[in-house]
């Protein structure tokens, strides 16, 4: 009677499991809720883009898997949640959709590297990016893997939504 019920738990975790998995890099499952007090230092840009285009060297290419935190496959807000961790030493959320609701927003215009740049991609599904300079930002695309773009490319432009400065 046990494992009959354990059976029925199990098969509906996987077919959440399998649901969330689905529906797009913003609904991600959340999986560290911690978010740092650091407050990135906006005095040393210089230092924050070699950091960033270290990392684009590292990671150029990688896959696209959605809910993927490694160079065999990572989602936008993975990526954006390794690249602050891993060279920023900030611990961002990990979805899209909590990684929207930090930090300070910011005008287009007023730009900085390091900012997250966030995009409506469809009805419900979100994208988001790290700014680097000149108009291009850094970010785990579905079709090219982590790769750069300009903001100001036909398809980035009409999607593009908000930006933030990490400061909270």
């Amino acid at each position: 009677m046990q494992s009959t019920i354990f059976m029925k738990n199990k098969y509906w975790i996987i077919t959440i499991s399998l649901i969330f998995t689905l529906v797009g890099c913003s609904h991600v499952l959340e999986r560290n809720t911690h978010v740092s007090r650091t407050i990135i230092n906006t005095n040393n840009i210089e230092s924050i883009k070699e950091k960033l285009y270290a990392q684009y060297a590292q990671w150029k290419g990688a896959k696209y898997k959605l809910g993927g935190l490694n160079k065999n496959g990572i989602d936008c807000s993975g990526f954006v949640f390794v690249t602050f961790k891993s060279k920023l030493g900030i611990a961002l959320p990990r979805t899209t959709s909590l990684q929207v609701k930090t930090g300070k927003y910011i005008e287009r215009n007023k730009l900085q590297a390091g900012d997250l740049v966030f995009f409506k991609t469809g009805r419900s599904f979100r994208h988001v990016g790290i700014y680097l300079e000149h108009d291009k930002f850094l970010h785990a695309s579905t079709s090219l893997g982590v790769t750069i773009s300009k903001l100001d490319n036909r398809y980035w432009k009409s999607k593009y939504w908000k930006a933030k400065r990490i400061k909270t």
